[in-house]
């Protein structure tokens, strides 16, 4: 098939490679012109503009979205313009699944079909495959059924899950039509909720086993330092690189993010190229309001949603008026170290 990528970041750049391997056409833009001219020496048709990559496409077009959720719709917005009856735009990227729900009754009227696409896999998705959740109307979806399984991973190396029964459907080889329009990118965005939680009980654990050495320093003893009671209990010099390491081999906590923090700490034990501030685009924080409206409860997404905010010091003020509390009402002054 014939596919117009726009956006050649991180992901998107490697989503063409991927599909140029398999025999698909691609144009491609960016306002980056460098990264369009790299993918053009790699064999994909380059464009100008919005305009230009349209022109070059073949009807019924196929557009293919990876931008930040903010810039989609404006770059939606030049695009309707430009497409014409039964097209289709893929937004591949972590959009809130209400904005496309109402970008696909924007559409509509114009007969341009609208599908969101969330897609994971990070910058191994080149190698790996992209795991895909897919939304949108049945037609404009299967149409593009040869798209979705090139960037899926198929069926690969995994096991097949014990007690399937079911021989129908594509969610073995990776990638999944969840339901109508916004369906996939709910489903992408619980999915990077569980992300949160994951990571944050991942590096709290190893946290804790890093400081399992608190009974060989030396503590504070004053009234504003609770004692370790038992610092016997607590000697341990445990390397944190190799526990990640054993962790990967048979562990029931084994997966890909303890791979990947193995790799890390392997390279760096102290983790020393990072400061600890962890950023989150949106999907944690919808996950979190879509519990609420469900009435589902969910702590640990919501505490590690809180965890990255901490660690971005937005907890700062918080701490102040904590420790004020504390001078004012018991005299407590702040320790400094």
């Amino acid at each position: 098939m014939q596919i117009g990528m726009v956006g050649l970041g991180r992901m998107g750049a490697n989503l063409v490679r991927r599909l140029m391997a398999d025999g698909h056409r691609c144009v491609v833009y960016d306002l980056d012109s460098e990264a369009v001219r790299e993918l053009e020496k790699e064999g994909a048709a380059a464009a100008s503009s919005l305009h230009d990559l349209v022109d070059k496409l073949e009807q019924p077009r196929n557009v293919w979205l990876m931008l930040p959720a903010g810039v989609v719709q404006p770059t939606l917005e030049q695009l309707v313009a430009l497409l014409a009856t039964d097209d289709t735009v893929i937004d591949g990227g972590n959009s809130y699944y209400r904005d496309d729900m109402a970008r696909a009754v924007q559409l509509a009227p114009s007969g341009i079909h609208y599908v969101d696409c969330g897609t994971s896999g990070g910058v191994w998705g080149l190698e790996r495959g992209y795991c895909l959740m897919i939304g949108g109307e049945d037609a404009a979806v299967e149409r593009l059924d040869p798209v979705f399984r090139t960037i899926a991973p198929g069926t690969g190396d995994a096991e097949p899950t014990r007690g399937r029964t079911r021989t129908d459907g594509t969610a073995p080889e990776g990638y999944l039509h969840c339901g109508p329009s916004g369906a996939g990118h709910f489903v992408k965005m619980v999915h990077n909720g569980v992300e949160y939680g994951m990571m944050a009980a991942i590096a709290e654990g190893l946290s804790i086993i890093k400081h399992a050495d608190a009974g060989l320093r030396s503590r504070s003893v004053d009234a504003e330092t609770a004692p370790l009671r038992e610092p016997e209990a607590y000697r341990y010099e445990i390397d944190v690189a190799e526990v990640a390491e054993v962790w990967r081999r048979g562990s029931v906590v084994g997966s890909w993010l303890v791979d990947l923090v193995a790799d890390a700490l392997a390279r760096s034990p102290g983790l020393d190229a990072y400061t600890g501030r962890v950023s989150d685009s949106g999907e944690g924080r919808w996950t979190v309001l879509a519990a609420v409206d469900e009435s589902v409860p969910a702590p640990v997404i919501s505490a590690a949603l809180t965890q990255r905010y901490e660690s971005r010091g937005l907890g700062e003020f918080t701490d102040k008026v904590l420790s004020a509390m504390r001078g004012e009402f018991g005299g407590h002054a702040e320790k400094t170290g």
